[in-house]
């Protein structure tokens, strides 16, 4: 059986749950997460139907587990990656999730949303 290409309106309603559910995360994390979401979207915008297929899916677990984790009450962000998980990863993914990971975990992160300092 050969599935559909991805309707334009899953993608959006997708990227739009997305964004929905980064307004839960501390301002540092929203900016960081909305930013990747935006590229990622971005760069897979003219792939093959498999590989769309296969983005929604990935991008669907992630929302399903930040869901999760944003409503579970002490509950920590992010999950743990197997090594066959990471087995799957192409080089270039294993690149992209080492530069998540380092601004993620630094102490003075680069993106913040704090408001200025009023001029004097």
């Amino acid at each position: 059986m050969i599935m559909p290409v991805p309707h334009v309106s899953r993608v959006r309603a997708l990227y739009r749950r997305l964004l929905t559910l980064h307004r839960t995360l501390p301002p540092d994390l929203r900016a960081l997460g909305d930013q990747y979401v935006k590229d990622e979207f971005r760069r897979h915008k003219g792939v093959g139907r498999e590989e769309a297929l296969r983005f929604l899916s990935e991008w669907e677990r992630y929302a399903a587990v930040l869901w999760q984790q944003t409503r579970a009450e002490g509950a920590q962000l992010g999950a743990r990656l197997s090594e066959e998980q990471l087995d799957d990863f192409s080089p270039e993914q294993i690149g992209q999730l080492q530069e998540l990971m380092q601004e993620a975990t630094k102490p003075n992160r680069q993106f913040s949303l704090k408001d200025p300092a009023p001029p004097s």
